[in-house]
């Protein structure tokens, strides 16, 4: 049965075991294909309530046009899978866009942007057992570390079980670790070389096993100094996107430094989202095209 966008919230409204169905049927692949190389696009901002993207304030919140070019940047070559929160993946699988490809689920989304209690990120996406019942392929989880935040402790034993859980069930988890601090009403994440390291090495020792961690990691604020903060782990690990300006110089940049750190032997791939769906310049075409060839 061929479905459009148009039909998701018909279908949602009168045949919710669709869902389930269309979980059960998918063509499932493995993590890391032959090439070695992970490419995933990354949709799971709005749930956090983080909409702008391209320069836009509520760009994330028109869902027939996020789902238009999540498809559009999916059926790209070399595009593994994505990463998105249960409404999104399940669009997706609906719409047969996720056949063959990696869906990973995201996982807390409590830490809404903006608010008092931002860096007590609770557990309100996927859980474990949500990801082994819809045969999806891995979760990942954010992990924002502030020394004089007592939520920050909340989250640190939040993941470790998530680590525990996830490795019962032999589901790969990415942990997305920063180094936080507030200034005034704001959240800034410390993307010096030293919380870099930090980070990795506290993300990394958590749980009672780390055979199926894997590191979601910003790139240093120089990237020459990537190479020393990636030493602190073994653990395999993805760049992340991050918020990139509106400019097309701040896109080539970001290409940059992607290329850089990727040329490190821990690094496997990317996570990237808003600045490829929603690029500075050009089409998402062009934009996951890029991103693919830096791999």
């Amino acid at each position: 049965m061929n479905i459009g966008i148009s039909d998701l919230a018909g279908i949602r409204a009168r045949h919710p075991e669709a869902i389930a169905e269309a979980a059960a049927r998918r063509t499932r692949r493995p993590l890391v294909g032959d090439s070695g190389r992970l490419m995933i696009v990354a949709a799971d901002h709005p749930a956090r309530g983080a909409l702008a993207a391209g320069g836009q304030p509520h760009a994330m919140a028109r869902r027939a046009d996020l789902l238009e070019r999540l498809c559009t940047a999916l059926a790209r070559p070399g595009v593994d899978g994505v990463l998105g929160t249960a409404d999104i993946l399940e669009d997706l699988l609906l719409l047969g866009a996720l056949e063959g490809k990696v869906a990973m689920g995201s996982m807390n989304r409590g830490g809404l942007a903006g608010a008092s209690f931002e860096l007590d990120d609770r557990f309100t996406g996927h859980r474990p057992e949500d990801l082994a019942r819809l045969r999806f392929d891995a979760g990942k989880l954010l992990l924002r570390i502030d020394y004089d935040d007592i939520g920050s402790l909340d989250t640190l034993e939040a993941t470790a079980q998530a680590v525990h859980t996830m490795a019962d069930r032999q589901l790969p988890l990415f942990i997305e670790p920063f180094i936080t601090r507030r200034v005034g009403q704001s959240v800034h994440n410390d993307l010096s070389v030293e919380a870099v390291t930090r980070s990795i090495a506290i993300a990394s020792g958590l749980g009672g096993t780390s055979a199926y961690t894997w590191l979601k990691l910003p790139v240093t604020d120089d990237p020459d100094d990537m190479a020393q903060a990636v030493e602190a782990s073994t653990l395999p690990a993805v760049l992340l996107g991050g918020a990139i300006g509106p400019s097309a110089a701040e896109q080539e940049a970001a290409y940059e430094k992607w290329r850089k750190a990727l040329q490190l032997p821990t690094v496997h791939g990317l996570v990237v989202g808003r600045s490829l769906l929603y690029p500075a310049t050009g089409s998402v075409e062009t934009a996951v095209d890029t991103a693919v060839g830096l791999l």
